[in-house]
Protein backbone atom coordinates (compact mmCIF):
# COMPACT_ATOMS: atom_id res chain seq x y z
CA UNK A 1 0.00 0.00 0.00
CA UNK A 2 1.27 3.56 -1.06
CA UNK A 3 1.81 6.07 1.55
CA UNK A 4 -0.42 9.31 1.23
CA UNK A 5 1.62 12.17 -0.61
CA UNK A 6 1.14 15.63 1.87
CA UNK A 7 -0.59 18.65 0.63
CA UNK A 8 2.54 20.76 1.41
CA UNK A 9 5.90 19.66 1.31
CA UNK A 10 7.93 19.03 4.40
CA UNK A 11 10.76 21.54 5.43
CA UNK A 12 13.68 19.98 5.44
CA UNK A 13 17.11 21.03 7.71
CA UNK A 14 19.65 21.73 5.41
CA UNK A 15 22.81 23.42 6.30
CA UNK A 16 24.56 25.31 3.08
CA UNK A 17 28.00 25.58 3.55
CA UNK A 18 28.03 28.43 0.82
CA UNK A 19 26.37 30.65 3.87
CA UNK A 20 28.34 32.71 5.89
CA UNK A 21 28.03 31.77 9.66
CA UNK A 22 26.81 34.90 11.63
CA UNK A 23 26.50 33.09 14.90
CA UNK A 24 27.76 30.05 17.25
CA UNK A 25 30.80 28.36 16.49
CA UNK A 26 31.67 26.08 13.45
CA UNK A 27 34.23 22.93 13.59
CA UNK A 28 36.36 23.34 10.41
CA UNK A 29 37.79 20.03 9.58
CA UNK A 30 40.69 19.82 6.77
CA UNK A 31 40.04 23.39 5.55
CA UNK A 32 36.14 23.06 5.35
CA UNK A 33 33.30 23.81 7.50
CA UNK A 34 31.28 20.77 8.64
CA UNK A 35 29.10 21.15 12.23
CA UNK A 36 27.66 24.15 14.09
CA UNK A 37 27.57 24.63 18.06
CA UNK A 38 26.16 26.99 20.07
CA UNK A 39 28.73 27.09 22.41
CA UNK A 40 32.71 27.52 22.24
CA UNK A 41 33.01 24.09 24.61
CA UNK A 42 30.88 22.26 22.95
CA UNK A 43 32.93 22.99 19.63
CA UNK A 44 35.88 22.64 21.03
CA UNK A 45 34.91 18.97 22.73
CA UNK A 46 34.20 17.62 19.69
CA UNK A 47 37.31 18.73 17.95
CA UNK A 48 39.48 17.15 20.35
CA UNK A 49 37.74 13.72 20.02
CA UNK A 50 37.65 14.04 16.15
CA UNK A 51 41.79 14.74 16.64
CA UNK A 52 42.11 11.79 19.00
CA UNK A 53 40.36 9.97 16.78
CA UNK A 54 41.81 10.62 14.09
CA UNK A 55 45.28 12.53 14.13
CA UNK A 56 46.07 13.74 10.54
CA UNK A 57 43.13 15.42 10.60
CA UNK A 58 43.47 19.22 10.72
CA UNK A 59 40.38 20.60 12.96
CA UNK A 60 40.10 24.03 14.17
CA UNK A 61 37.04 25.89 15.45
CA UNK A 62 35.26 29.27 13.87
CA UNK A 63 33.76 31.73 16.46
CA UNK A 64 31.37 33.35 14.27
CA UNK A 65 31.21 36.46 16.61
CA UNK A 66 34.95 37.28 16.06
CA UNK A 67 35.31 35.97 12.71
CA UNK A 68 38.35 34.42 13.37
CA UNK A 69 39.70 30.71 13.73
CA UNK A 70 40.88 29.06 17.19
CA UNK A 71 43.32 26.54 17.80
CA UNK A 72 43.16 23.94 19.75
CA UNK A 73 45.23 24.43 22.99
CA UNK A 74 46.98 21.21 23.63
CA UNK A 75 44.81 19.16 26.62
CA UNK A 76 46.67 18.49 29.47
Amino acid sequence: MKKPIPDEPQPRNITRADLVMTEGFGLEVDGRMKTVFPTLEAAQKRARNLKSEFPMLQVKVYDAAEKKLLELSPTE
